[in-house]
């Protein structure tokens, strides 16, 4: 047999041995693994740190902040994979969310433009976390997590009344843009306490949602969010 034929096969049979091996151990790791699956419910904010100031070229009022700090909320399921003090925890979500604030601009004529913007916002979220316990006692632990966020849009909408204008733009001309999904990354810190789960987190993810005039974006909604949800480990 040629020799280069024979050190084909070897290869091929060392790789079937490290698959095999790796299979195996992997295996092993999820046997020994202890599973929770769980229910959650919880608070969410689009108030993220730029939109203290200005939404891209328009208006930022106290009205706007109060705004997105309520009619926040979302829903949904988890499982977490332990690994010792390790554990991995994908979730699956629903979020709902309002936000009303005015937007000023300047058209190519250079007149004034003002609306108010009405946005409701529906997502599936999808976030898949890895996490480490800190503080890891029988009957409490402290957590901190991070992992990439999957974002669906399930049918948002976007509003737009009381135009005001001194040109000849109208509430046709302004567009809705409203992307289907979005990829982020989401990291905070969690407590449990016996079957119950507390988590604090931040997730940065890019805007879904757009206005725009012909083809100048007008302004960007802010995807990212402050999420506060307590869940209860169902076992």
């Amino acid at each position: 047999m040629d020799t280069t034929v024979k050190t084909i096969i070897l290869n091929k049979l060392h790789m079937k041995k490290i698959l095999s091996i790796a299979v195996l151990l992997l295996s092993v790791s999820f046997v020994s693994a202890q599973f929770n699956f769980g229910i959650k419910a919880g608070y969410n904010s689009s108030l993220g740190r730029n939109n203290l100031s200005s939404v891209t070229t328009g208006e930022y009022n106290l009205n706007s902040v109060k705004s997105e700090l309520a009619n926040g909320f979302h829903a949904g399921a988890f499982a977490r994979i332990n690994f010792d003090k390790v554990y991995i925890q994908p979730e699956f979500l629903y979020a709902m969310g309002k936000k009303d604030y005015t937007i000023s601009f300047q058209d190519i004529a250079d007149n004034n433009v003002t609306y108010d913007k009405l946005v409701t916002i529906s997502t599936l979220d999808v976030p898949i976390l890895l996490g480490y316990k800190l503080l890891d006692l029988k009957v409490a632990n402290l957590r901190v997590f991070a992992g990439p966020k999957l974002r669906f849009d399930s049918n948002s909408k976007l509003n737009f009344d009381n135009l005001v204008t001194g040109g000849s733009v109208t509430e046709a001309d302004l567009k809705q843009d409203i992307k289907e999904a979005q990829l982020g990354l989401e990291a905070g810190v969690g407590v449990d306490v016996l079957m119950f789960t507390l988590d604090a987190r931040y997730c940065l993810i890019n805007d879904m949602y757009q206005t725009k005039l012909n083809d100048l974006t007008i302004d960007n909604i802010p995807a990212n969010t402050f999420v506060i949800s307590l869940g209860w480990k169902i076992f």
